[in-house]
C-alpha cells in the first residue's frame, strides 16, 4: 500500500517470496532530504529507465489512478515493465518524480526485483521524450511498512529534482508483501541521446490523464 495525498496505492499483485532486502546501511533519510542536486529540467515525458548496476532496463508505461484511488500499476502480463506515475513531475523537473514496478510474480522476478540491492551513489538514467537523459544518483534505499508509508517524504514538494522508485518488499502474507522498498535519488545532470530512426524516442504508453485525489 502506498499513499499519494489522500489516495491509497496498492501493490497487491506482487507474489511469491524472497526478493532482496535493502542493506540497513543504505537507508540514509537525511541525505535524501537535502542532497547536493543539479539544476532542474523542463518537463518531458519519461520513456525509459536504466539502472545498470542491478540490471534494470525498462521502457516506461504511463500510469494514473484507478477509480478507487489505487495506482494503476502495470498489469502482471507486463510485469517486466516499470511505469511513471503521471500525476507526479516528469523525471528531471523540480519535485518528486515517481516510478513504480512489480518486484515479482508467480512466474518469478519482475522488473524491480533488484531494486533493493541499490546503494547510495549508484546511478539511475531516465530517458525522456525530448531526447535527453536525466541522470540521478541514489541517496537512500529504505524498507518501510505499508501501514506506515512515508507519504510526505515520497510525494511532498521538493526544492530540487528528485526521483522515487517504489516496489514491494518484506514478508509475503499470502496475498501481498507487507512492506515497500523505496529508492530516493536526486538529479545530478543530463546528457543527450541519439534519437531513434525517424524521430525522437517514442512516447510512453499507458493511460491518459487522470484526476489526483486531494
Amino acid at each position: 500500500m502506498i499513499a499519494a495525498g489522500a489516495a491509497v496505492l496498492w501493490f497487491g499483485s506482487c507474489h511469491d517470496q524472497g526478493p532482496p532486502r535493502p542493506d540497513p546501511h543504505a537507508a540514509r533519510p537525511g541525505a535524501a532530504a537535502a542532497p547536493s542536486a543539479g539544476a532542474a529540467l523542463a518537463a518531458s515525458v519519461p520513456v525509459r529507465v536504466d539502472v545498470p548496476r542491478v540490471g534494470i532496463h525498462s521502457r516506461l508505461l504511463r500510469l494514473g489512478l484507478e477509480h478507487d484511488g489505487s495506482l494503476a500499476v502495470p498489469p502482471l502480463s507486463r510485469a517486466q515493465l516499470a511505469g511513471w506515475y503521471d500525476r507526479s513531475p516528469t523525471p528531471g523537473e523540480r519535485g518528486p518524480a515517481v516510478l513504480v514496478g512489480h518486484v515479482d510474480t508467480k512466474k518469478g522476478p519482475a522488473v524491480f526485483y533488484g531494486l533493493a540491492r541499490l546503494r547510495p551513489g549508484d546511478k539511475i538514467d531516465v530517458t525522456r521524450a525530448d531526447g535527453t537523459v536525466a541522470m540521478f544518483a541514489v541517496d537512500s534505499v529504505e524498507r518501510v511498512p505499508k501501514k506506515h508509508f512515508p507519504t510526505e517524504r515520497v510525494y511532498g514538494p521538493l526544492r530540487f529534482a528528485g526521483l522515487r522508485m517504489i516496489t514491494c518488499g518484506g514478508d509475503f502474507d499470502g496475498h501481498s508483501y507487507k512492506d515497500n522498498t523505496i529508492v530516493f535519488a536526486h538529479l545530478t545532470g543530463r546528457r543527450g541521446t541519439r534519437p531513434k530512426a525517424g524521430g525522437s524516442p517514442g512516447a510512453a504508453g499507458g493511460t491518459g490523464p487522470v484526476s489526483r485525489s486531494p
